[in-house]
């Protein structure tokens, strides 16, 4: 039997989710097994998600995954580099995934792990050392530099699945993981797009639902039911303007130094941020305040994010735990063969992270304080009760 991981996000999980896997059973076989690390109740954008994760984990199953482990947070909010690395690291810890697929716009593996080699080689390290320091996103300059060696092939590097589809591979290239990787191209709408031929982006469908639309056409009918079942109890979508407040005040709590610690690279951007902070009314002010062409807005908005939660950055990290968020039938077997094969420690209830050695116990306590940050998200506050992340099991098919 094939086991085939997918790194996500389901935010929220929709019909181009759903071929996506019908797709991989019918190219290795209808018995494949997937299992998903998934994102937790904040997203790799500086967001939290629409609806909390055990209700996205639901929907997965319902739309054919088999297992979902989750993304821990400080990888799932991190940069592309980062979270891709932290997904791999998921799946390759539980010792049962042989093959790594994911969307991209080439559609071709062999040609993303070619890129990845690239980039890993000291040759590409010596061209974007010589491009730093003038001032564009290192996005732009690790795109140039690129250029200087592969020429047309650094166009992958333009497009937001290509990107992500190279840093898996250097993820897996990097930690000698014995996964292969199966690139499928990306069907409907572009990563940020609309809509059409009855497929839309995950953003398309969240703006939709944000606006009090019904965006049930580009959902599978489970993810509909359990994104209206929250949404009827006061829990989604979920916002961090419902919160703007709360984080504006911790935020200007905060020391310069204490920023310093969610820069990313050293490069004094802290210094801008706390200025920001000092004299912005909204959350928005802020990340006009500190942006520079250098800085894209979703890396402002993943810093903004981490020093609310205090959320310590993923590269001093390594996974240190899987944590079970939902399984069905098949999903129960692999937890079965992972008794064996797992290199971490397999959480499915809760409880069982207190008796976690540490820093693993610390990073799931981080987890707990984050979800009851969440919650106080909720469009209603009757619904945002504290401690749910100790006495939660998972979602069982």
């Amino acid at each position: 039997m094939a086991v085939v991981g997918i790194i996500s996000e389901y935010n929220p999980f929709h019909l181009g989710h759903a071929w996506q896997i019908a797709e991989l059973r019918r190219r290795l076989g209808a018995d494949t097994a997937v299992v998903c690390a998934m994102s937790g109740n904040f997203v790799q954008r500086g967001e939290c998600a629409i609806m909390e994760k055990h209700a996205r984990a639901e929907a997965a199953l319902h739309g054919g995954a088999d297992l979902v482990l989750e993304l821990p947070l400080p990888w799932a909010i991190s940069s592309a580099e980062s979270f891709a690395a932290g997904g791999v690291g998921v799946l390759a810890a539980a010792g049962v995934v042989d093959t790594l697929a994911f969307g991209s716009e080439c559609g071709n593996g062999e040609r993303l792990m070619r890129l990845a080699e690239r980039l890993l080689s000291e040759e590409f390290s010596a061209a974007l050392k010589a491009r730093l320091g003038a001032g564009t996103s290192y996005a732009s300059v690790r795109a140039a530099a690129m250029r200087d060696l592969v020429g047309d092939e650094a166009a992958l590097l333009e497009r937001p699945n290509d990107i992500l589809g190279v840093e898996y591979c250097k993820a897996i290239r990097a930690g000698k993981v014995p996964m292969s990787v199966l690139a499928l191209e990306r069907r409907g709408v572009d990563h940020d797009g609309g809509a059409k031929d009855g497929f839309a982006s995950a953003s398309f469908i969240r703006e939709k639902l944000r606006a009090g639309e019904d965006a049930s056409d580009y959902l599978t009918s489970q993810s509909a039911a359990a994104y209206y079942r929250e949404a009827n109890g006061g829990c989604a979508p979920a916002g961090l303007n419902y919160a703007e407040r709360a984080i504006l005040s911790k935020l200007r709590s905060m020391t310069e130094e204490d920023f310093a610690a969610y820069d990313g690279g050293g490069e004094g951007l802290y210094h801008r941020f706390y200025a920001a902070v000092q004299s912005a009314r909204s959350m928005e002010e802020i990340l006009e305040l500190a942006k520079t062409k250098r800085y894209a807005h979703a890396r402002l908005r993943r810093m903004l994010l981490a020093a609310f939660l205090g959320v310590p950055s993923a590269a001093e990290l390594e996974i240190p735990y899987l944590h079970v968020l939902g399984c069905n039938g098949r999903g129960r077997e692999l937890l079965a063969a992972m008794k064996k094969s797992a290199s971490v420690p397999v959480i499915t209830k809760s409880a069982e992270a207190r008796r976690l050695p540490s820093p693993a116990k610390e990073l799931f306590a981080l987890e707990a304080r984050s979800t009851d940050q969440y919650v106080l998200m909720y469009p209603q506050l009757s619904a945002s009760a504290a401690g749910s992340e100790w006495t939660r099991g998972p979602v069982i098919l």
